[in-house]
C-alpha cells in the first residue's frame, strides 16, 4: 500500500471516501517508529475487539463513533480524541459514518 508524499498539505477527510457497509483504510505513513492510517467507517460499520502491543492515538475527523476500552464505551464526535493503551483489548463502532486518523508509536 502506497504512502501520501511528504512536504504537501494534505486533505485527509478527502483521502478516503465512504463505502457502502464497509470499512476503508488508507495508509498514510509508515516507519520502523510507527505510522499513520485514515480510516473511513460507514453507519454500523467497525472493528471487533483487538489489542495492540503500541499505545494508538484516535482522532474523529468527521461522523460520531463508539469507541471501547477494556469494557468502556466512549462516545466520540468530529474533533475529539482518546488515546487507546497498548494491550488494552479496545473496539470502535461507527453510530454515524465517521472518518478517523489512528496514530500508532511503536516504542
Amino acid at each position: 500500500m502506497s504512502t501520501a508524499p511528504h512536504s504537501q498539505i494534505l486533505k485527509l477527510s478527502e483521502m478516503a471516501a465512504y463505502q457502502e457497509g464497509s470499512v476503508v483504510s488508507r495508509q498514510i505513513t509508515k516507519s520502523d517508529g510507527g505510522n499513520v492510517t485514515l480510516f473511513a467507517f460507514d453507519t454500523n460499520q467497525g472493528l471487533s475487539e483487538h489489542t495492540a502491543p503500541f499505545d494508538a492515538l484516535v482522532n474523529i475527523l468527521e461522523g460520531e463513533a463508539e469507541v471501547t476500552i477494556s469494557g468502556k464505551p466512549f462516545q466520540l464526535k468530529a474533533g475529539d480524541a482518546i488515546i487507546m493503551p497498548a494491550n488494552e483489548p479496545h473496539a470502535l463502532k461507527a453510530v454515524q459514518k465517521f472518518k478517523m486518523l489512528l496514530t500508532m508509536i511503536r516504542a
